[in-house]
């Protein structure tokens, strides 16, 4: 695949390669004649909604028709460029040419380097690829990712993981490197799914054993009990005991392990008072490409599967 030549914006941004590109007009014109990809940070949205980057040589300008693919349609707000500020971008140059003022000016297009990442890049991918993506903001209905060149997608919030979150700022933050599965394609929208790279249930309770106390993180508080996340994809039952709050850090021990119920049976020790982050992700699948996910043992009372062959729910 093609990722690491199309991959999420601000990961050019301060290679040797792009800093030494962007550092000098003959540079700069090299990239044009060989239609390299470069990046900069943008320092301006104007009221026409051109963006500007500030290069090394001299003033770079985005036209607002090149700023990105939809925009020229209508497809795509502007907002999608004002939120560019003080941001990475990346971009091929089409010319320089001389300013107002008779200064060199670089004219630049983003447009053009997502239209090559869709056409060389996401277009070949197929349901249960996996490629790496950048967060670049939250909402309460899921995370929306940057996975190649400044094209967006989203996770819902359902998908980041087994374990159920109140909003993806509890899993995720923005800026953060993650890594997605190809769901499936619904027109031009690619559709992601994260939690198949958390872990099977098995390989999470593998890190746990009976007896230990660890922490955990309150995730539901119901009538007959609390749900207490220790990992990402493993959650277990205690009794409530005394007021939490969903969200609290707490300890827990640790009663059973019950595979053919998928079943974490736990004792509430005490509530921890440091607020919880979000804890760095385990990705217990390194691989590229994934058919078949299995998430419960063999014998649960409970099957849990992904099938990815781009065939989607409710299609």
């Amino acid at each position: 695949m093609y990722q690491k030549h199309f991959c999420p914006e601000g990961a050019l941004l301060d290679t040797l390669e792009n800093q030494a590109a962007i550092s000098s007009p003959q540079t700069l014109t090299q990239a044009q004649l060989s239609g390299r990809i470069l990046e900069a940070r943008v320092t301006m949205c104007d009221s026409n909604h051109n963006m500007w980057v500030q290069l090394p040589c001299m003033k770079g300008m985005i036209p607002r028709e090149e700023g990105a693919v939809g925009i020229a349609e209508g497809e795509l707000r502007d907002i999608a460029l004002i939120a560019r500020v003080g941001k990475p971008v990346c971009f091929k140059v089409l010319r320089i040419e001389k300013g107002e003022t008779g200064e060199d000016l670089a004219i630049l297009s983003r447009r053009a380097v997502q239209e090559e990442c869709s056409a060389q890049f996401l277009s070949s991918l197929l349901p249960g690829d996996i490629i790496d993506a950048k967060v670049t903001h939250l909402e309460p209905f899921g995370a929306f990712v940057d996975i190649g060149c400044g094209i967006a997608s989203m996770v819902p919030i359902d998908a980041i993981s087994v374990s159920r979150i109140a909003h993806p700022a509890d899993r995720f933050a923005v800026g953060q490197n993650i890594r997605v599965i190809i769901k499936g394609m619904q027109g031009r929208r690619i559709l992601l799914s994260h939690k198949e790279l958390l872990g099977t249930w098995e390989e999470n309770a593998a890190l746990f054993h009976v007896g230990e106390t660890t922490c955990g993180i309150v995730r539901s508080v119901e009538k007959y009990g609390v749900f207490i996340e220790l990992m990402p994809n493993l959650a277990g039952l205690a009794e409530l005991r005394q007021p939490v709050e969903v969200g609290q850090r707490t300890s827990v021990y640790i009663k059973a392990l019950i595979p053919e119920k998928l079943k974490v049976k736990l004792i509430l020790v005490d509530v921890c008072e440091d607020a919880p982050k979000p804890e760095p992700l385990r990705y217990f699948y390194q691989g590229e490409h994934i058919d078949h996910w299995v998430y419960t043992p063999i014998g649960a009372g409970k099957f849990i599967d992904t099938v990815f062959d781009g065939v989607l729910a409710g299609m």
